[in-house]
């Protein structure tokens, strides 16, 4: 079995944050980053955790993610805005729009801002759950390069569009859905890779269409949508949505995250805020919701199951239970040792190994 290590959360982010600051991104833009990615590991979302920062830092250094530290209102007609967000390090265009949306939702009850010329933002449920906290609905989306196929296809023809929705509630956790339509994500796939496990069947195919567990020949091949034509049918109309809106990107015109680091990912996104309080008392609403999630938790359980989750739930759990303390796999660790060493920022974060409480 690989080795990880369990590392503290305040120290693995400011080490990241330094990495990002020694590429050249603005402080305050690094440590905002870094807390977000450092925020998904904490959540269990390993694949869109500090994995992601050697990816980051190349396409930083071969020009594809530029240094922005925000995007471009180009067009503001009220309850809409579009947002050029120029390349931009995804988690703070993700930021601003998310945060223009619950602004407009003030105003007007909704508001949408529909993201053009992104990069890859992390965790949907983030943001949506930034709408959440401030009394608005949550509805946060994006377009990915092609990756599933169509019902009885045998081609990549659209992405694995993620989607996240959060509600306003009173309960200790928050109510979210935050789901890829794919299987699995394909940072899953590629974690799973890096750490040299297997991947369940369903995941994915090889490039034929035919079964594999082997994460190598998944990367190669083709994701599958989460409840076959369902799942690649939300996934179409999320690309239309993000894309159209924005006058961004859509299908193969969104580039490879992992592909050629000089070549803008390109990928579109759409924020969506809606102010609660504009449908009734804001007390009521929030404890309709708190009452309706508590009906799911104590519900009746199949043998053999100890505990049932709302959507959004385990993450929450994870996150509890992690007492500040991120697991990272070795060849994660490592990776930011190089990174650390590469760009001359002190890693004590990460050494020495004997720190380390084996996992």
């Amino acid at each position: 079995m690989t080795e990880a290590f369990s590392i503290e959360a305040g120290r693995l982010s400011g080490l990241v944050a330094r990495l990002f600051s020694a590429a050249g991104v603005p402080d305050t833009a690094a440590r905002t980053v870094a807390e977000a990615l450092v925020e998904a590991d904490l959540e269990g979302q390993s694949s869109h955790g500090v994995m992601l920062v050697e990816l980051y830092l190349d396409r930083i250094r071969k020009g594809s993610v530029s240094l922005r530290q925000a995007g471009e209102i180009v067009s503001d007609k009220g309850a809409t805005v579009v947002l050029d967000a120029h390349h931009a390090l995804g988690h703070l265009t993700g930021d601003q729009a998310i945060d223009i949306a619950v602004e407009r939702a003030r105003r007007y009850g909704v508001g949408l801002v529909a993201v053009r010329h992104g990069f890859h933002f992390g965790t949907a449920r983030r943001f949506a759950l930034k709408a959440a906290d401030a009394d608005c609905i949550g509805i946060v989306m994006c377009n990915t390069r092609p990756l599933m196929p169509a019902p009885g296809g045998a081609e990549r023809v659209v992405g694995n569009n993620p989607i996240a929705i959060a509600v306003p509630s009173d309960g200790p956790a928050p109510v979210v859905l935050d789901m890829a339509t794919s299987e699995a994500a394909m940072g899953k796939i590629r974690m799973a890779a890096k750490s040299g496990q297997q991947i369940p069947v369903t995941w994915a195919s090889k490039a034929d269409g035919s079964n594999t567990t082997d994460p190598i020949e998944a990367i190669a091949g083709m994701l599958l949508p989460a409840g076959g034509p369902k799942g690649f049918g939300l996934a179409f109309l999320i690309d239309l949505l993000c894309g159209v809106l924005s006058g961004g990107a859509t299908g193969a015109a969104v580039q490879p995250l992992y592909g050629d680091a000089a070549t803008p990912y390109d990928s579109s996104h759409l924020f969506i805020a809606i102010d609660i309080t504009y449908f009734g008392d804001r007390a009521r609403l929030r404890a309709a919701v708190s009452a309706a999630a508590e009906r799911i938790r104590a519900g009746a359980r199949a043998p053999g199951v100890a505990r049932l989750f709302t959507p959004g739930e385990p993450e929450w759990a994870r996150r509890q239970s992690a007492a500040g303390q991120v697991t990272l796999p070795r060849a994660v660790a490592e990776t930011l040792l190089h990174l650390a060493n590469e760009l001359r920022v002190p890693a004590d974060a990460l050494l020495p190994s004997e720190k380390y409480e084996r996992t």
